[in-house]
């Protein structure tokens, strides 16, 4: 007799090669169109399977868990992020919690680098001028940016992705420092060339440009603070491709719009799509739709990493990238 196949509900839509080997491996629903399930779809589907694999724009909370009753028995996350995820409660439901981690690590490292020089060289102000039939020609004084080869770049937060970064970063001749919550093996500093700062004060008072390449937790939460902000040279830049919690992003609007700080690239936001609209309106910023990861092959990699979570947990095995409270 053949064993049961795991029901499994599908959040979002996910490249067609990722929801065919889904389909054939478990009985799965899937999202029929591409918006976010509500939050009482959301409670509906966690009643309904044995596996939920939701995405950054779902919520699941406690309240949400506490629902789900004794079917659901795997929350298999497609995305490296698991804030949106109260995983100490599922735990103590006795429910595991997966994620997609490492296969989108060079899509965002390439992002942070093009957002590093959208901004630097203005590359936003120049595309408008071409888009609004306002150029006149070439000009020796016109739309000067600034260099990057040579400019300090601090990391805040030297995991994955802020190496990838650091890595890209010393190809542009830039120099690399960081802060994090542990010193990096000496060995892998060396290799990066990297200058660690135990107080990130100082080193955000020394930095040409601020890379925001760590996770949104409590403790990082507007790590980024007004203060700290107001610490950055008037001629700094920072982006953020990581959560846009990190940052308190009223206050970097006010600094951006008073010239205390010289741009911003975020691809990520505070408030998710309500982005404020006197951020939205400046020129000195370069503002992207979340895109960091956004690759075909990256999304079908994630696709991938979740069927081989599901899977394995479908044998008896601990899915290989569980994430437990301790993690995080």
């Amino acid at each position: 007799m053949s064993k049961k196949r795991l029901s499994v509900v599908v959040t979002r839509r996910l490249p067609d090669v990722v929801e065919t080997r889904l389909s054939e491996l478990f009985d799965v629903s899937l999202r029929e169109n591409d918006t976010p399930m509500t939050r009482a779809e959301l409670a509906e589907a966690i009643t309904a399977a044995d596996v939920l694999v939701p995405t950054v724009t779902d919520e699941i909370d406690a309240a949400l868990i506490g629902q789900a009753g004794d079917r659901l028995k795997l929350i298999a996350n497609y995305g490296a992020g698991v804030d949106h995820i109260d995983v100490a409660t599922a735990r103590q439901r006795g429910v595991l919690v997966s994620n997609t981690p490492g296969v989108l690590t060079d899509d965002t490292a390439d992002m942070t680098m093009a957002l590093i020089l959208a901004v630097t060289r203005r590359m936003a102000e120049g595309m408008a001028v071409m888009q609004k039939g306002d150029w006149q020609g070439w000009a020796p004084t016109a739309l000067l940016g600034g260099r990057v080869g040579g400019r300090r770049l601090g990391i805040l937060g030297m995991g994955r992705i802020g190496q990838a970064v650091a890595r890209r970063a010393q190809a542009f001749g830039m120099q690399v420092h960081y802060h994090n919550r542990r010193r990096l093996h000496a060995e892998i500093e060396q290799g990066l060339e990297a200058t660690y700062w135990e107080s990130l004060d100082q080193m955000v008072a020394r930095m040409d440009v601020i890379s925001v390449n760590c996770p949104h937790t409590p403790s990082t939460f507007h790590l980024m603070n007004a203060r700290r902000l107001k610490l950055m040279k008037p001629e700094a830049v920072i982006v953020n491709t990581s959560r846009g919690e990190v940052i308190d992003e009223n206050a970097l609007t006010r600094m951006l719009r008073a010239g205390e700080i010289k741009g911003a690239g975020l691809d990520v936001y505070e408030h998710g799509v309500d982005i404020n609209p006197r951020l939205k309106a400046l020129q000195n910023v370069v503002l992207l739709p979340h895109m960091g990861s956004a690759t075909l092959e990256g999304r079908i990699e994630m696709g991938e990493k979740v069927i081989i979570n599901i899977k394995t947990f479908d044998d008896g095995h601990r899915p290989p990238d569980q994430v437990v409270p301790s993690m995080l």
